[in-house]
């Protein structure tokens, strides 16, 4: 008579099988914004301007774009891509230099308005009190200036303008809403367990802003930056375009203020003044498209999927 083998000894319970660790910050904004159409398309057309710019300008025959090379207001052509202005001046090498000093002016502008931003906004709402209460009547202060007045009569008055000076002047006038910002969201991280961390750890404030605090707003500084880049580069347009804009080179708004000058549209020389025009126009808008992408990657509640 057979017998029934022994039962097998209890044996312990199976580890559970390891969870699949948390997808970083980082990879999971990346796997919505290459799904976002919104920020892909605008930052498409951002990227393609830019290269436009930055090359376009080095494969020219010519350096100076304002140098009269060709038949007087000729239409576009095989010759003349974008046709030329009543001077015989190429438009397209006036398009592509215009591209190179809207971007110029526009990273320049933007950064020194971020950056000034950054300072105020992070001090004034990390320190509070008496530091705040000062940085807040100087922000107020050149927020209710009319920056656009201001740049009018420091243009005015200058001998000679560039890309370079437009640039720092619109910075250092298109930072107060900016730093608003910043104060208020610094204002509710100041009192979170990892600041109070960092300061008891004797850490000082300028590491625990940019330690602890920037790091946390990181997406919101980059979109704040977008908004103005594409600030400054409309600016910088309504500068050039009423005859106030750089004395040296040439800008797409001044394209369109040489173009107004000379009766361009009502000669019917629409080659002259639609390229820059539409050039400003895509610029800023693709950004405004881009920053609206960003902000449904970065915001979860904005998220379609």
């Amino acid at each position: 008579m057979s017998t029934l083998p022994d039962p097998a000894p209890e044996t312990a319970a199976a580890p559970a099988a390891p969870s699949a660790p948390a997808a970083k910050p980082g990879s999971e904004w990346l796997h919505y914004a290459v799904r976002n159409p919104k920020l892909i398309i605008g930052a498409a057309l951002v990227v393609i301007l830019l290269a436009l710019g930055i090359a376009g300008p080095m494969l020219l025959d010519n350096d100076n774009p304002n140098e009269y090379v060709g038949p007087q207001a000729a239409a576009p052509d095989g010759t003349y891509w974008m046709g030329t202005t009543t001077f015989g001046q190429d438009v397209y090498a006036q398009f592509v230099h215009g591209l190179r000093s809207t971007f110029l002016v526009g990273v320049v502008g933007g950064a020194i308005a971020a950056v000034i931003a950054m300072v105020v906004g992070f001090l004034a709402g990390y320190r509070g009190g008496l530091v705040d209460e000062v940085l807040n009547m100087l922000t107020n202060i050149v927020l209710v200036l009319p920056a656009l007045a201001v740049l009018l009569i420091i243009n005015a008055y200058m001998g000679v303008r560039s890309v370079a000076v437009q640039g720092l002047f619109i910075g250092l006038t298109s930072w107060p809403w900016a730093a608003r910002a910043i104060r208020a969201q610094t204002f509710s991280l100041r009192t979170r367990e990892f600041v109070d961390l960092a300061r008891l750890s004797g850490s000082g404030t300028w590491r625990i802003v940019f330690r602890e605090i920037a790091p946390n707003m990181s997406s919101y500084l980059f979109m704040m930056f977008i908004l103005l880049f594409g600030g400054s580069i409309l600016i910088a347009s309504s500068l050039d375009f009423i005859g106030l804009g750089p004395t040296e080179g040439v800008s797409l708004g001044l394209m369109l203020q040489s173009a107004q000058q000379w009766s361009a549209l009502q000669l019917g020389m629409w080659w002259w003044f639609i390229p820059p025009g539409a050039g400003i126009t895509a610029i800023v808008g693709a950004l405004y498209v881009a920053n609206v992408g960003l902000d449904e990657v970065f915001n979860p509640k904005l998220r379609e999927s």
